[in-house]
């Protein structure tokens, strides 16, 4: 790699990307009541999986699609979800690891599903990789950051340029006596990379230290920073990029600034918020502690204000600010709040088509959607111990693989039948087909999708196979035979 002015650091080593390759019908006589819950509250086709406790309100109308998040079960796993307005799950991914920034993006003219995955750091930083999703659910690749460095969890964005960007957070050595701190002290860098999807190419290599000023920070030096066991010190804490033309957006949360660079230098052109501000703040354009900081179409920049240090400090708020960047004036346009709800950490707002908000509240697990006059229109929470951030967006998602069936008898006439499709959209019915044998199957029954899991009781058979069908009566897809 090569070094140039500043810390910007430019063609790199491979970073590691790996390609991997209504109410519908309802049928004579057909018990298609919801689904009950298995022993211990899990899904029949899915076991030891526990139904999401998410609880949603519906005030106005919603924004076109689903919803996608990421609960916490607990400090290294979560579940990646896409849901319906009423919480309702269409797709769970289980892992054992933390998962986060569950969304729709485009990966060569294709919609793809996009998340990070990989090991929480004690300090609010990771380890580990973003994955790239077809609409089949199957990995079209896995992105991973180079020069020695490991992703973090804070950013994972695809560019029109068939790449991506992602954040690092290495531990490094540094002088921390300008901030009160020690010589040789303990630090995180924060390294934004542009990494090419398809060869793993670092394109772009940018240090925070290389760039700024650690007397920039708004966080307190940690006691444990001298090398004693302990989390390093963590000075500017970069949370967001976006790729905003030749320069990149970035927000950092622990100096409460945004900073725009310049893509060829690495330079920062302007700071917005924290100590050295290039733009005046006051009243209710000052933000704190804040995450996603976004270029929209109009020229606006948005972000999520968490605007707390402390539990109970808030409220939090997403908001839309005019940036004039010759004038060096700031004009607050429009903020998302319900005035009680506080993310002291984490935390997004996208603005959707039509003019309304979606707000992911962060480590308060609740998303709400609001209006485009502030107003709550669906408001949802139980959602885990928090969800670093929350979107909605249209998918169609059509798994590689069939729907999941159970069968068991319910006397010698009847059987229950349960059926699921991870990552199904679009079913709105199911139809059953049994018989004495897979070649020989015929139609018993049919019922509406009630949820993520549907049951109904047909007429007992020693073979059956569920069928999606879409809200015009069309099929979907199959399961395969099941034996009873």
């Amino acid at each position: 790699m090569s070094l140039t002015r500043r810390g910007f650091l430019i063609a790199g080593l491979a970073g590691g990307a790996t390609l991997l390759s209504a109410v519908g019908p309802r049928g004579s006589g057909t018990d298609s009541r919801p689904a009950p819950a298995a022993g211990g509250g899990g899904y029949v086709t899915m076991p030891g999986v526990t139904p999401p406790q998410l609880k949603a309100r519906r005030h106005g109308r919603t924004a076109d699609g689903l919803l996608f998040i990421a609960p916490f079960r607990g400090r290294d796993d979560a579940d990646a979800l896409i849901v319906d307005d009423r919480g309702e799950p269409v797709w769970i991914h289980r892992s054992d690891q933390l998962v986060t920034d569950v969304r729709v993006q485009t990966y060569e003219g294709e919609p793809v599903l996009t998340y990070w995955e990989g090991e929480r750091r004690e300090g609010g930083y990771g380890y580990g990789v973003g994955v790239v999703l077809g609409q089949d659910y199957r990995r079209v690749a896995e992105v991973r950051t180079g020069n020695g460095v490991q992703g973090d969890f804070h950013e994972f964005v695809l560019t029109d340029r068939g790449t991506a960007l992602l954040i690092a957070y290495p531990e490094v050595a540094a002088d921390m006596r300008p901030i009160g701190g020690p010589r040789d002290g303990r630090v995180l860098d924060n390294r934004v990379q542009e990494i090419d999807v398809r060869t793993g190419e670092v394109l772009l290599d940018w240090s925070a230290l290389g760039n700024l000023d650690l007397t920039e920070t708004l966080t307190p030096p940690a006691e444990n920073a001298d090398g004693t066991p302990g989390k390093p010190f963590d000075p500017i804490h970069v949370n967001s990029i976006q790729d905003d033309g030749d320069t990149l957006l970035l927000s950092a949360r622990n100096s409460c600034a945004l900073y725009s660079l310049d893509r060829r230098t690495g330079t920062v052109r302007w700071r917005l918020g924290g100590r050295r501000s290039d733009f005046p703040l006051d009243g209710k354009a000052k933000f704190a502690w804040q995450h996603d900081a976004r270029r929209q179409p109009d020229g606006t920049i948005s972000l999520f204000d968490n605007q707390i240090a402390n539990p109970g400090d808030g409220p939090s708020r997403g908001m839309i600010l005019d940036v004039d960047e010759e004038a060096r004036e700031v004009t607050l346009v429009q903020e998302f709040t319900d005035g009680r709800t506080f993310g002291q950490y984490m935390g997004n707002m996208q603005l959707l088509p039509g003019g309304n908000a979606l707000v992911g509240w962060g480590s308060t697990g609740a998303v709400t959607e609001f209006t485009g006059d502030g107003r709550p229109a669906l408001e949802m929470t139980g959602v885990g111990d928090g969800s670093y951030r929350a979107y909605r967006a249209p998918w169609n998602g059509r798994p590689a693989t069939g729907p999941a069936v159970v069968a068991a008898p319910v006397d010698d006439a009847r059987m229950r039948v349960h059926v699921s499709w991870n990552g199904a959209t679009g079913v709105a019915a199911w139809r059953f087909h049994t018989g004495s044998a897979p070649s020989s199957l015929a139609m018993a029954g049919s019922a509406r999708r009630t949820g993520f899991e549907t049951a109904a009781t047909v007429p007992r058979a020693r073979y059956v196979v569920a069928e999606a069908v879409a809200v015009d009566g069309s099929s979907l897809g199959r399961s395969a035979p099941q034996t009873v």
